[in-house]
């Protein structure tokens, strides 16, 4: 009998999955796996660095004893760090921006998180940023500990110890290119330092980043807002190592949703904006280098679809916010309304030939 303690020992391990349909259909010669992140208890790859960081917290006495967790996050990093929160006995606070889902606001609660909502569009040194009010909270809040996944080595380390690892074995060793958003940084500078070296520096690491984000940007001038959840930074986090990333490849909001509809419709992937994201830039980036049969792409998806379903997969939001055009590409006529369109075969029943 198996039986497991906490939800935390069943992080880990999820599956690749190859995609049989898109490349193909956009002449991509390489071989396309999706790491499928959302088989993690979370929903997402954050669940893997909530337990590693929240360890060492208590080593060092950061983290005592009902202590609350304060952290500024999309949602995904909350989760996690709920999740092992709950069996220690600790309350947690997440500062969020408004351009996050409700969703994913509506699972922190149900885990029960309190969410604080800031504005998008202020800046990490406006006081009104979720991470000056997260800040602000950690430090006033008695027993408060801010995990800091932007500048905390656990991020990165818990990566390097489990999802590179998995990716190696997983594909017989054979895996050429890994490609994943960068966001904090974390996930693909750990996953990325690991398949570098257990391929003596073979394996080419591709970042993908969303336009509008400082690591694509050619200036300052060209940092914006956009509208992809969990992805991108207008500052560098001590978490990124930029010496691990080979190139970058940066991809807009609409290339990114209409790719995540794809992703649902074709491959039977319900993953989230960035997944589709990281999926764009690894077709662009095998296109745009002739990547032939021989190679093998490995594309980290951070979550699901599910927390999305309001947005991306909802039309009408789509249409209000401007990417109509991709809601009628990725539609496919209705065969119910083709039928019912049609007389029945009782109406039909009884005519003559000249009547009918």
């Amino acid at each position: 009998m198996t039986v497991h303690s906490s939800l935390a020992e069943l992080i880990g391990n999820t599956p690749l999955v190859k995609l049989n349909h898109i490349p193909q259909s956009l002449g991509v010669k390489a071989t396309i796996a999706v790491k499928v992140e959302y088989f993690n208890p979370g929903g997402s790859s954050k669940d893997r660095i909530a337990e590693r960081i929240i360890d060492a917290a208590e080593r060092s006495g950061q983290l005592k004893p009902g202590g609350v967790i304060v952290e500024p996050t999309s949602g995904n990093t909350g989760v996690g760090l709920a999740l092992v929160a709950q069996q220690r006995g600790y309350r947690t606070i997440f500062t969020l921006p408004d351009k996050v889902s409700e969703s994913k606001r509506a699972v922190l609660r149900a885990y029960g998180a309190e969410v604080i909502v800031t504005p998008t569009d202020a800046g990490p040194d406006d006081p009104r940023s979720y991470y000056q009010v997260a800040e602000r909270l950690a430090n006033e809040i008695p027993g408060g500990f801010r995990p800091n996944q932007y500048d905390n080595p656990n991020g990165p380390e818990s990566h390097y110890y489990t999802t590179g690892p998995e990716i190696w074995e997983a594909t017989d060793h054979k895996v050429t290119h890994f490609v994943a958003g960068i966001g904090t940084g974390g996930t693909i500078s750990g996953t990325g330092k690991y398949l570098k070296e257990a391929s003596n520096g073979a394996v080419k690491v591709i970042g993908s980043d969303p336009e509008g984000s400082i690591y694509s940007a050619d200036s300052l001038a060209d940092v914006h807002q956009y509208d992809i959840e969990g992805v991108g930074e207008d500052f560098y986090p001590k978490a990124f190592d930029r010496n691990i990333t080979d190139d970058i490849v940066k991809v807009n909001d609409a290339e990114a949703f209409e790719m995540t509809r794809r992703l649902a419709g074709e491959e039977a992937l319900l993953v989230g904006g960035s997944s589709g994201m990281a999926v764009a830039s690894a077709i662009k980036y095998a296109l745009a280098n002739d990547l032939d049969e021989n190679q093998l792409v490995v594309v980290l998806a951070p979550d699901s679809g599910r927390s999305y379903l309001e947005k991306i997969f909802n039309d009408d939001w789509m249409r209000a916010n401007g990417y109509g055009d991709i809601v009628d590409r990725t539609a496919k006529p209705s065969l119910a309304e083709q039928y019912l369109s049609q007389p029945s075969p009782d109406e039909t029943a009884g005519k003559t030939v000249s009547e009918s």
